[in-house]
C-alpha cells in the first residue's frame, strides 16, 4: 500500500473521533442537562486521549518519513504531509495524560464559566481558569521550550503568526481606529432602532436570512446557545447557534450572519478525508469569512433592504431599511465584544491580546484579570464594566483553553477588508445584487477563491494569491472611513 493511502486510512479514525467529540460538545452548549456536566467531561476527556493516541502512533511518523523523501507527490499530498507533520510534532511532544487532563479541565471549565456568569462572580471561575492556564503553559513549554509560550499557543490557530507579526499591525490599527473614533465623536449621534419582536419571529427571520445568504439548512441547523458558535459534526453537518433578545430585533442578527459565514466556509471546503487539507487554512481566514458576511455584506445599506423585507415576510413589523442600516452602523463604544460596532470591535480584541500575552509571560495572574480587564477597557474604549458578566466573563474562549484565538478575529477583519475590495472590483453589480437578495455571485466568488482551496496553502499565502500584496491595515481603515466616516460626515485628516 502506498504510504499516503496508509496515512489517510489511519487518520480516518482521528476524524471520526473528532466528529463524535463535536457532537458531544454541540450538545453540551445547547441541550445538555446541568447535572450531566461531570459525565460529559469524562467522555470528552476519553475521546481527546484517543485522538491523541492516533497522532502519536509510531506508524504515522514512519509514513510521514517515507513521504517526506518522495518527489512524486501531488500538491494535495505535499500539503497533507506538511499539515499532518505539524500536528504530529505537537502531539508527540505532549503526553496523553496532559491531553486528557486538559480535556477534562476545559469541559469542567465550561460548566464553571456558565455558573460564574449566572452568579456574576469572576472569582468563582478563577480557580479552574488558573488550572487551565497552568496546563496550557505546560503544554506550550513541552511543544517548544525555546519559544515564548504565547507564540506556541498562537500557532495552531494561525500558522506562521507570532507576537512579532501581530503587535505592529495591531499598533497601527489601534492608532488608526483612535483617529476615526475621535472624528466620529465630533459629529451628531445616530439614533438606535430598538424594536421588540418575539423570539420565535426573530428565529424565523434569522433562518430566512441565512437560507437566503446560501447556508445549506439541509446540511445544518440553527439553535440557541449562551455564546453563538459554529461547529462541524461531520460531512454535510455544519451547525450554528445564536442568541436573540426579544426586546431588540437587531441585537442578534449580526451574530447569526457571522456564524453563517463560518458555516458556509465549512460547507464549501474540499472533501479530502484523512489528509488535514480539506480544512480551514487558519482561524484568521475562518474569521475573515464570518466577518465578511457579518460586516461587509450584513451591515451594508443594500443588505437591509433584503433583511427588512424578510422580517415582514415572517410576520414581523415593517421597518425602514435605511433606519436599520444607520442603527446597525452606530459607533458607540460598549462593553461586549460580540455586540460591538465595527469601529471599536478590534479594540476589544486588542485588550484580550494584551491580557493573554501578560498571562503567559508571567506579568499577570489569573486573580488579577478582572481588575486589568476593567482598567484597559477604561483606557481604550472609555467604558468600565459594572459587573463581571459584562466584563471578564463575557467570552467562553478561556474556559475552553483557546488562548491565542482572539487575534484571529482581527486578522479576519483585516483579510475581509481586502477581500471586499477584490469582490467590488470583480463584481460591479454586487450591491444591486445584494439589495435584491441575490447572494449567489458573492458566495461563488468566495467558493472559487477561498473555500475550495482548503489548507493547500497557509492563510497568508492564500490571501496573497487572492488579493496580491495588499496592506490589510490600510484596506480596513479605508473601508471603515468609507462606511462609518461617510455615515457620520466625519472628515479624515
Amino acid at each position: 500500500m502506498h504510504p499516503f493511502e496508509s496515512l489517510t486510512q489511519h487518520l480516518g479514525r482521528h476524524e471520526q473521533l473528532e466528529n463524535i467529540a463535536a457532537v458531544l460538545a454541540w450538545d453540551q452548549q445547547t441541550y445538555l442537562p446541568p447535572a450531566a456536566g461531570e459525565a460529559r467531561g469524562a467522555q470528552l476527556s476519553f475521546l481527546a486521549g484517543e485522538r491523541h493516541e492516533v497522532l502519536v502512533d509510531d506508524r504515522l511518523q514512519g509514513w510521514l518519513d517515507e513521504l517526506a523523501g518522495r518527489d512524486d507527490l501531488t500538491a494535495t499530498q505535499q500539503a497533507s504531509v506538511r499539515n499532518v507533520g505539524r500536528a504530529v510534532q505537537r502531539a508527540r511532544a505532549v503526553p496523553s495524560a496532559l491531553v486528557r487532563r486538559l480535556a477534562r479541565l476545559t469541559s469542567d471549565g465550561f460548566s464553571a464559566w456558565m455558573a460564574a456568569r449566572e452568579a456574576n462572580d469572576f472569582q468563582a471561575f478563577a480557580p479552574i481558569l488558573a488550572e487551565i492556564v497552568e496546563a496550557k503553559l505546560e503544554e506550550a513549554t513541552l511543544i517548544d521550550p525555546e519559544r515564548a509560550a504565547y507564540d506556541v499557543l498562537l500557532e495552531p490557530f494561525d500558522p506562521g503568526t507570532s507576537v512579532a507579526t501581530l503587535a505592529p499591525m495591531f499598533d497601527r490599527l489601534g492608532a488608526g481606529l483612535a483617529e476615526l473614533l475621535v472624528a466620529i465623536r465630533e459629529r451628531p449621534a445616530i439614533d438606535a432602532v430598538v424594536t421588540a419582536v418575539p423570539t420565535d419571529v426573530q428565529l424565523a427571520w434569522h433562518r430566512s436570512i441565512v437560507d437566503g445568504l446560501g447556508y445549506d439548512l439541509t446540511s445544518g441547523r440553527l439553535d440557541l446557545a449562551e455564546h453563538p458558535f459554529t461547529i462541524r459534526l461531520g460531512p454535510r453537518d455544519v451547525r450554528i447557534t445564536t442568541r436573540v433578545d426579544a426586546a431588540d430585533v437587531l441585537s442578534g442578527i449580526g451574530g447569526t450572519v457571522h456564524e453563517a459565514g463560518h458555516a458556509m466556509y465549512e460547507q464549501g471546503l474540499p472533501h479530502l478525508p484523512g489528509t488535514m487539507v480539506g480544512v480551514a487554512a487558519s482561524m484568521g481566514l475562518h474569521e475573515s469569512q464570518s466577518r465578511f458576511w457579518e460586516n461587509f455584506v450584513g451591515r451594508s445599506r443594500p443588505f437591509f433592504s433584503f433583511a427588512a423585507a424578510r422580517l415582514e415576510a415572517v410576520g414581523g413589523p415593517r421597518l425602514d431599511a435605511d433606519a436599520l442600516y444607520r442603527s446597525a452602523n452606530r459607533v458607540h463604544p460598549g462593553l461586549v465584544r460580540v455586540e460591538a460596532d465595527e469601529v471599536t470591535y478590534n479594540l476589544h480584541v486588542i485588550v484580550r491580546f494584551e491580557l493573554e500575552r501578560a498571562l503567559f509571560c508571567g506579568e499577570l495572574r489569573v486573580d488579577e484579570l478582572e481588575e486589568a480587564w476593567n482598567q484597559r477597557y477604561a483606557e481604550l474604549l472609555g467604558v468600565t464594566p459594572p459587573d463581571a458578566r459584562q466584563g471578564v466573563l463575557q467570552d467562553v474562549h478561556w474556559s475552553g483553553g483557546a488562548f491565542g484565538y482572539f487575534p484571529s478575529y482581527t486578522l479576519g477583519n483585516l483579510y475581509a477588508a481586502s477581500f471586499g475590495r477584490a469582490v467590488e472590483a470583480a463584481m460591479p453589480s454586487v450591491w444591486d445584487d445584494i439589495a435584491s437578495g441575490a447572494f449567489d455571485g458573492v458566495l461563488s466568488w468566495l467558493r472559487d477563491h477561498v473555500h475550495r482551496h482548503g489548507h493547500h496553502l497557509d492563510a497568508p499565502d492564500l490571501v496573497r494569491q487572492v488579493v496580491g500584496p495588499r496592506d490589510h491595515v490600510a484596506d480596513l481603515l479605508d473601508y471603515l472611513w468609507g462606511r462609518h466616516g461617510a455615515l457620520y460626515g466625519a472628515q479624515r485628516r
